[in-house]
């Protein structure tokens, strides 16, 4: 598919191909694919199997050789017993001779129970699939060289969790407790980056680590996990539209702080006031955060103590910024409901509106109701994906397998307790001098939006002391930013400046 590449090698332990083969082998390399061949008709997993490839893609106009190598790496229980095999994608930069100054970014995206594929082939990797420029699916499905991705500053692995893409539990007595939780997912992902790292020899290179979604979560939590388990220290932490990391907020704060996302998507379907669409979408959003700040929180906190005339009066300006009927407000206590609000904003033109990104429009089998039949951005989402990840895996990096790769993976029902990833990050970071973060959101996404996203900075460092060391950026996107074109540039561009930011000169120390 790629016109690019430059040389086609495989490497394939035991059963690359998804069967079973006799006794363990070592890697092999030959100058054609191999095909393993097996008489057996069942479908067997192997928790230790990977196949590589060369390739080279241009970047901002320079060619980038690199390798590629696809497969699973064991998880092991406290015995050395394989419990289950985490499939990854690794790209190396094969021009650059010092790995101790060649970053490494380890990728995860969300859920949970989602595979890596998002990001993979949709943002930092060496490939990007084929859509429009504002992110539509398009046909024929397809992927091309990705003259965005962030291998020429940094090399890249994406890791699929247990039961999501092609990776396994080992065995029918595995407990699914090791896995499916806040705590335990972070867990067992600590072990696996530490023996990822070892087995290829990343230790002296720096380190970061970017997730998405649920993946913020999880990032967030490995960061103090592989410090205090595993003393590996980042260099680098990117947040791509983060949860609320565990941090409370109260249920009065958590409806208001919605405002500000409710504003962004009602300028962008035009239904605010004529006054507010004259302004660019950077200048009319920082009056909302303020109302939202000074104004709306402190007032939802009174309850039923707010007097009749300072509710009006708020559900007025609500219904301003928001697009939504002073009706609809008031009767809902000026706390309208995210699908409420999906549904509501386009019900007169019989169309509901995305959830992770609410420029995508759907249709409802009837305008009534209070909230969406599905989802359109992720129907358009998983539409255009699935495809050509299947394609790219197995032609591309000749990573066959009758298994199915699962866009989203039964990880349910998953252990929410005990959630302090906000808290984690922040300790990482005050224990760690070098340890920077790098927040990215989407103005239009709706499941985890922006206005949160900066709220949880401003919770997590309450005495601003870390402050010099976090970033925010925000896009004309949703939940994927990445997928709009002029968005895709600008993201990956501020990944290469966070990235060359957070690593510092040679010889200077980690302290305060």
């Amino acid at each position: 598919m790629l016109k690019d590449i430059v040389l086609f090698i495989c490497m394939i332990t035991a059963s690359a191909t998804g069967h079973a083969q006799d006794g363990k082998s070592k890697t092999t390399e030959s100058e054609k694919p191999q095909t393993i061949k097996n008489s057996s008709p069942d479908l067997k997993f192997d928790p230790d199997a990977t196949v590589v490839t060369y390739h080279t893609v241009i970047i901002n106009g320079k060619a980038v050789p690199y390798k590629a190598t696809a497969g699973t790496l064991p998880v092991w229980d406290a015995d050395g017993k394989a419990i289950a095999g985490v499939f990854f994608v690794y790209y190396e930069r094969t021009d650059v001779k010092d790995k101790s100054t060649r970053p490494l970014t380890i990728s995860f995206n969300g859920g949970p129970g989602s595979a890596s594929v998002w990001m993979h082939i949709g943002y930092t990797g060496p490939v990007f699939l084929n859509i429009d420029d504002e992110g539509y699916p398009v046909q024929p499905y397809g992927y091309a060289p990705n003259q965005h991705s962030i291998l020429d500053v940094t090399d890249i692995v994406y890791v699929d969790p247990v039961n999501t893409g092609f990776s396994k539990m080992v065995g029918k007595d595995v407990a699914r407790e090791k896995f499916f939780g806040v705590n335990a997912d972070i867990k067992y992902l600590g072990d696996w980056v530490n023996s990822f790292v070892s087995r290829y020899d990343r230790w002296a290179s720096p380190k970061f680590l970017i997730g998405e979604s649920y993946g913020t979560t999880r990032v967030s939590g490995l960061a103090l996990e592989l410090q205090q388990s595993h003393w590996m220290y980042l260099n680098g932490v990117v947040l791509v539209s983060p949860t609320d990391l565990g941090i409370e907020r109260g249920t009065a704060t958590d409806a208001a702080l919605l405002l500000p996302y409710y504003a962004a998507t009602a300028w962008y379907h035009k239904k605010q006031p004529s006054d507010l669409l004259q302004k660019d979408l950077a200048d009319m959003l920082p009056e909302v955060e303020n109302f939202t700040m000074n104004e709306l929180i402190p007032a939802l906190n009174k309850g039923s103590f707010l007097d009749d005339g300072a509710k009006q009066m708020l559900a007025a300006k609500i219904a301003r910024y928001s697009g939504i009927s002073e009706k609809i407000i008031l009767q809902n206590n000026l706390s309208v409901g995210t699908s409420l609000f999906w549904k509501e904003l386009l019900r007169h033109e019989g169309l509901t509106i995305g959830r992770l990104d609410s420029r995508y429009r759907g249709i409802d089998k009837q305008d009534a109701g209070n909230s969406p039949d599905f989802n359109a951005e992720l129907t358009a989402w998983l539409h255009a994906f699935t495809p050509p990840i299947n394609m790219y895996l197995k032609k591309e990096l000749g990573y066959k397998t009758d298994y199915p790769y699962n866009m989203f993976g039964p990880v349910h029902p998953w252990d929410n307790k005990g959630n302090q990833t906000g808290e984690n990050l922040r300790q990482a970071m005050a224990t760690n001098p070098y340890l920077h973060v790098l927040v990215q959101s989407g103005y239009y996404d709706g499941a985890c939006d922006y206005f949160n996203a900066k709220y949880n900075m401003w919770q997590m460092d309450p005495s601003g002391k870390l402050k010099n060391r976090m970033s925010w950026e925000g896009y004309r996107s949703g939940h994927m930013m990445y997928l709009r074109k002029e968005d895709l540039k600008t993201s990956t561009q501020h990944l290469r400046e966070f990235i060359k930011k957070a690593i510092p000169k040679a010889g200077t120390p980690a302290k305060y």
